[in-house]
């Protein structure tokens, strides 16, 4: 029989978050595959954990995906577990997971703490649509790109940050999304936990005279939908209708899903967009 992968949510920080389902997992796998065993064991130790552990982290996750999928095809069973919070979630669980997959193994995820979730409960934005980016790339070029996708975004945003970057993230977000609603949240379930609601331009005049410590989640206020409407309406405006037509022709659209397209971004009937279209 084949083995089975467990995904364990650990603590992010109050060892008492931990479920009974994880721990009772973590007891009769046959192998727990951690990202980081050093700092793992003292979690293990806590609760009286003697199974074996081996590492699987950013720099081993393909050598060390194919020898887990090996074991898993000969009936080892395996728990994944992070540092802290839920694996595949910001960190190379996800590769194995697809691994997992593609050999035909049975994974199952044990629900616990995550950052980002809880961070975004204790935000006082909006909780019903949110956009997780996880840590923004090191890489520019990239990093622009995905700011540049930020500035339309209307759903709240959700960003990791470790604290000697946190400054200049924050200075990076004001210059491309503006001065919106921010909640800076250090610590999660720590002794120091903070939430510090603000604004990014006193965000930034705060940290700069203040040092950050510990791990930090960002929950920035989404743009504005009215306002995101206004800004296509006025881009609509500048175009001509074959010009508006060949826009989502060009996405894919048959000639009348994008009539259709066309006049509900104009506020004009289908018919009307059809006539005029017949008459050029």
């Amino acid at each position: 029989m084949e083995g089975k992968l467990y995904l364990c949510a650990t603590p992010i920080g109050n060892l008492e978050d931990i479920t009974f389902r994880v721990l009772r997992t973590l007891k009769e796998v046959d192998l727990i595959a951690a990202e980081d065993t050093r700092h793992s064991i003292k979690l293990l130790n806590h609760f009286e954990i003697t199974t074996p552990m081996t590492s699987y982290h950013e720099f081993n996750k393909i050598e060390k995906g194919r020898y887990l999928v090996e074991q898993l095809k000969q009936g080892v069973t395996i728990a994944l577990i992070t540092d802290a919070g839920t694996p595949g979630i910001s960190d190379p669980g996800e590769e194995l997971v697809k691994m997992a997959y593609e050999a035909g193994i049975e994974v199952t995820s044990l629900p616990g703490p995550v950052a980002c979730i809880t961070a975004l409960t204790l935000s006082g934005l909006s909780t019903r649509r949110f956009a997780f980016e996880a840590f923004l790339p090191t890489d520019k070029k990239e990093k622009g790109l995905i700011l540049k996708e930020l500035q339309k975004e209307s759903r709240t945003i959700l960003i990791y940050e470790a604290p000697h970057r946190l400054l200049k993230t924050l200075k990076e977000l004001y210059e491309a999304l503006g001065n919106r609603k921010l909640t800076v949240i250090r610590e999660l379930t720590k002794k120091h936990e903070t939430v510090f609601t603000t604004t990014f331009t006193e965000a930034i005049a705060y940290y700069e005279a203040n040092e950050v410590k510990g791990e930090c989640v960002l929950t920035i206020e989404g743009k504005d939908i009215l306002e995101l409407l206004e800004e296509e309406q006025k881009n609509w405006e500048s175009l001509s209708i074959e010009e508006h037509m060949e826009l989502y022709i060009r996405q894919g659209m048959d000639k009348k899903a994008a009539m259709k397209a066309v006049s509900t971004d104009r506020g004009v009937s289908k018919r009307d967009i059809y006539q005029y279209l017949l008459n050029e």
